[in-house]
């Protein structure tokens, strides 16, 4: 239409800790929302049984990662867990170039540092509804072993605590629930980003 707006793309940071329910959130935000994508990951870790590579992740050897980070090639990447994780400049840049909004799924430490290099992007924190519900979600999961869960359930006690970094909270204490909240916040801010 003559005269209509047209908006900036959004990046949008999505951080939860491990067992919060961010990727079944995420994903079930690209299924409904149109015109977003989603940066696929990198990962020095091994797949698990259900993810399929280049989709959930793109699964690289350390040496690969290594060199990506010795090539500037990545916008974010942070050590967890005894593995790589990062985020391609590429892949932002692309679809931004192409005026879609796109979603980051990444750590507290990775959303800081995207903070930095895109400092109009919003931030969303996925908080469990308590601690030992996100207990009962990773063992359930049934992916980590014992010593994993542990170190799993101390480090998402750490990223919770930065949560009032973000710009938005939503508690996944019910998944329809919050994939709505979810929808409406990309909803709003692409009303708020209109040029």
């Amino acid at each position: 239409m003559a005269g209509e707006k047209t908006k900036e793309p959004l990046v949008v940071i999505v951080s939860a800790p491990s067992g919060s329910g961010k990727t079944t959130l995420v994903g079930r935000l690209l299924e409904t929302v149109p015109g977003i994508g989603r940066s696929v990951s990198y990962t020095t870790r091994k797949p698990r049984k259900d993810e399929v590579g280049q989709e959930d992740y793109i699964f690289i050897s350390k040496e690969e990662f290594k060199a990506k980070i010795e090539n500037g090639f990545l916008l974010e990447w942070e050590n967890n867990f005894g593995n790589y994780y990062g985020t391609s400049i590429e892949q932002v840049e692309n679809a931004l170039d192409k005026g879609e909004d796109i979603v980051l799924s990444i750590d507290v430490k990775g959303a800081r540092k995207v903070k930095k290099q895109y400092p109009e992007s919003i931030s969303i924190f996925i908080m469990p509804p308590s601690e030992k519900k996100l207990e009962e979600r990773l063992r359930k999961r049934n992916t980590d072993d014992e010593d994993e869960v542990i170190r799993r359930l101390k480090e998402a006690k750490t990223e919770m605590s930065s949560s009032d970094e973000y710009d938005f909270l939503i508690v996944n204490s019910e998944i329809e629930a919050a994939v709505l909240e979810l929808k409406a916040i990309i909803v709003q801010e692409r009303e708020n980003y209109k040029k």
